[in-house]
């Protein structure tokens, strides 16, 4: 993504050079397009299988920890402890990703995510589970995704094409959407029916689908990134090579605003389905799988978009924000309900063009640590905001928690558009099109160009 006057399309990666596509590439592209490359096929329904064990797990591991000690604060802490490796470590396992081949980095990673998994389901289903077992699993989880999620996040760029990149980035995120729409609803009717236990069962056992997919992959059909030699200040480096480019700098600083004050999901609305509307865990898998409609939507969209714009960028987190607030305000449960639609329609369009925007303006030999980073202040800004957001949930309650977290959202966007725009040397346009008004960035008239001829 870029601030300057092209600012509403993004460049190709650095490194990589589009014209080598073959003839007719862009042509054949399409909304599901990236399926057509047979490594990325078996990536994508491995990540489809164990996208499912994941929400599954995520659904079940809040409401044990709700139905065990009561407390929303509980919720934010297991949901801090779960990122806490990743705010602390996450660039780190980036300077890691960038030396390691990605395949081999992401068989061991999700293979210790199994192991956690299965090591929970055990303690659950023989009844000796208590609070502080969760809380090791979480942490466990998340010392996994150090090396796992900024490897995931840049295999993909090894899997497709230079211009397939952006197709194939939105489809991952429609593919945990997607799973998102499953994985609650089969979570609901495991607890309900059988227990927590089984929900972490079978997500540990679902992991065996992404590593025969990784391990069934053509090695010479891959396009590896060039792996950066063992040396000093690689993480200065990465960090430097951030600092000078605001259109990377100022996107994920809005992320990490959003990310840490209006993302907290597993507080927010096992709240609502306990404390506001006094439902049960029926009703909180129906609020994830609800938002998950919206999400999935918001990914095809995505996927069909030419280019990550900035104005997408700034519009997408400024009306997730403002849905948080109307969320919040909500005085029915099929209205809040409804609204959970709208809020994962933005809040996807927000996350994959951030992702995307990111990932195409990063020189591949950087994409390790720039991704590490970028997860890094998405993700890791959980241990500081969902704790203070539990406090808040449980000290005034739900709807003020959640009207917070918009609020939040709604004014870094603004904030965030405004130095974008100030950067890029653009302006703000109000024009009409077909009769309808449209809001766009601009670029700035220079000085040189109004002053009269002589």
């Amino acid at each position: 993504m870029s601030t300057g006057p092209g600012a509403d399309s993004a460049p190709a990666p650095h490194g990589h050079d589009t014209a080598a596509a073959p003839p007719g590439a862009r042509r054949r592209n399409g909304m599901f397009a990236s399926l057509g490359v047979r490594n990325y096929r078996l990536f994508f329904l491995g990540q489809a299988v164990s996208n499912v064990g994941t929400w599954m797990q995520r659904i079940a591991q809040d409401w044990l920890v709700l139905t065990l000690t009561g407390s929303s604060a509980a919720v934010g802490i297991t949901t801090a402890l779960q990122f806490l490796p990743m705010l602390f470590l996450g660039l780190y396992g980036g300077v890691l990703v960038d030396r390691l081949p990605k395949r081999p980095a992401l068989l061991f990673s999700q293979s210790a995510m199994a192991v956690s998994s299965l090591f929970l389901a055990v303690l659950t289903l023989s009844g000796q589970v208590q609070v502080w077992h969760v809380y090791v699993a979480a942490f466990a989880l998340g010392l996994a995704a150090v090396i796992e999620n900024p490897a995931r996040q840049s295999f993909v760029s090894e899997l497709v094409r230079p211009d397939q990149l952006q197709n194939a980035v939105s489809l991952n995120s429609a593919n945990f959407q997607s799973a998102r729409l499953v994985g609650p609803a089969v979570a609901g009717l495991m607890i309900t029916g059988v227990g927590t236990g089984w929900a972490f069962l079978a997500n540990g056992l679902s992991f065996v689908a992404p590593l025969t997919g990784l391990l069934m992959m053509r090695s010479r059909e891959l396009h590896p990134a060039r792996r950066t030699p063992r040396g000093k200040g690689q993480l200065r480096e990465g960090l430097r090579y951030v600092a000078g480019r605001p259109e990377l700098t100022w996107t994920i600083v809005l992320v990490g605003f959003i990310g840490t004050f209006a993302f907290n999901f597993p507080v927010f609305l096992s709240a609502f389905a306990d404390d506001v509307f006094h439902a049960g865990a029926g009703v909180y898998s129906l609020f994830n799988t609800l938002m998950a409609v919206g999400s999935l939507a918001g990914a095809l969209l995505a996927a069909r978009r030419g280019t990550a714009r900035v104005r997408v960028l700034i519009a997408a987190a400024a009306g997730f924000g403002l849905l948080e607030i109307a969320a919040s305000a909500a005085p029915e449960l099929w209205m809040f309900s409804l609204l959970m639609v709208p809020l994962g329609i933005f809040g996807m369009t927000f996350n994959v063009t951030a992702n995307t925007s990111i990932q195409m303006t990063t020189d591949p030999a950087m994409r390790g640590r720039v991704m590490a980073l970028y997860m890094m202040v998405f993700l890791g800004g959980s241990p500081v905001g969902a704790p203070v957001v539990g406090w808040v949930t449980d000290v005034y309650g739900a709807r003020t928690g959640l009207a917070a977290g918009g609020a939040v959202a709604a004014l870094s966007a603004a904030a965030v558009g405004l130095v974008m725009a100030r950067v890029g040397n653009l302006r703000l346009s109000l024009g009409w099109n077909g009769g309808h008004p449209r809001l766009r960035f601009v670029p700035r008239e220079r000085r040189e160009e109004l002053a009269p001829v002589a």
